[in-house]
């Protein structure tokens, strides 16, 4: 049997900018894609903390150590900057994979630096 499993969160993230004219996606410096195992491309969950909108859009990288987190295209319309989101990632794994997960939850500052792993 295969399960879908919670990998990774960025918790509490602060949205730094929504560019609904750009093409879709969640733009994230890459140092936080990097500490929670998060790929550019990769399909991620967006839950908004300020409003209760729950979204999935895939990642691009952003610049290292800017603290970027952008919304792009029709997801910059769930989010206004300011609000601060959960970025959560899931694997498809099996039974051994499941039991032997062990999810990173990464959180960060109002500046969007990590201060926990």
């Amino acid at each position: 049997m295969q399960r879908i499993m919670f990998k990774s969160k960025i918790h509490r993230a602060k949205v730094t900018d929504a560019n609904l004219n750009y093409e879709g996606s969640i733009t994230i410096d890459v140092e936080l894609l990097e500490a929670a195992g998060i790929l550019p491309y990769e399909q991620v969950q967006i839950y908004n903390i300020n409003n209760g909108q729950r979204f999935e859009t895939y990642v691009f990288d952003g610049e290292r150590g800017s603290g970027t987190i952008c919304l792009n295209g029709a997801a910059a319309r769930c989010v206004a900057v300011g609000d601060l989101i959960i970025i959560a990632s899931y694997g498809i794994m099996n039974e051994q994979e499941a039991l032997n997960l062990k999810p990173k939850a990464i959180l960060v500052d109002a500046n969007n630096r990590i201060i926990k792993t």
